[in-house]
């Protein structure tokens, strides 16, 4: 299975959530400051999935997502008792796939870690076997095998879940999907959490891909419907 970090300055907690991943077949790896975080992403270590506490001592969690977003696109959840829309799109701004608000079940994290996991397994699995490597929509072309974006020959630093639905776009080009339909297609049909995350997620994107994300020609509204994409 996965190996996960948890980073989080409460030891209680990181033991709790060590040993909730240890029963799912998973890996724990424990960090009590940021600073400890990025020194692990550093280093030789493959972390497969990251949870992080955002008030993590020396390093918080925003910048941690932020320094390690530069180079890498591996699965981030971010852990907060700070529940206001602002602080989760903060999150979601800095990178994280997932963003879960303290105090909560450990069956809820749990859930939404093989979740997450689950999905980019899948979608890597997908794009092996994939006979249609790359898919071109105008000026931009989707490479499957290398999971990529790029707008006139320039790459654009996706996210695991940006792609994921980037994808679900591209094969789905002119048709108007609904919120529900993206977010069971990408989060899966048992995720927890709100539907707002579609929502961020799409505004997180009209930033990397539009040239005007507050006209946006791409990634369109769909009043009432939800979101389409035209080349």
């Amino acid at each position: 299975m996965a190996k996960i970090l948890i980073a989080d300055d409460e030891s209680k907690l990181r033991r709790l959530v060590c040993d909730f991943l240890r029963r799912s077949g998973h890996t724990p790896v424990e960090a009590s400051t940021g600073r400890e975080v990025l020194d692990i992403f550093n280093s030789d270590e493959k972390i497969d999935l990251y949870l992080l506490d955002i008030m993590i001592p020396e390093v918080d969690g925003w910048e941690i997502c932020r320094q390690i977003r530069k180079t890498s696109s591996v699965p981030i959840i971010l852990l907060t008792a700070r529940s206001a829309e602002y602080d989760q799109i903060m999150g979601f701004d800095a990178g994280a796939d997932d963003y879960v608000t303290k105090p909560f079940s450990t069956s809820e994290l749990m859930a939404r870690v093989d979740v997450l996991y689950r999905r980019v397994e899948m979608s890597a699995g997908l794009a092996d076997n994939s006979h249609a490597n790359v898919i071109t929509s105008g000026e931009f072309e989707l490479n499957m095998r290398n999971r990529t974006l790029t707008k006139n020959g320039v790459p654009i630093e996706l996210t695991q879940v940006e792609f994921q639905i980037m994808e679900y776009f591209f094969t789905n080009q002119d048709a108007a999907l609904s919120r529900t339909d993206i977010l069971e297609k990408v989060w899966g049909s048992d995720y927890f959490g709100e539907e707002k995350i579609v929502d961020v997620n799409i505004r997180r994107l009209r930033m990397k891909v539009e040239d005007d994300p507050s006209a946006p020609k791409h990634l369109l509204t769909m009043w009432g419907v939800g979101y389409k994409w035209i080349a």
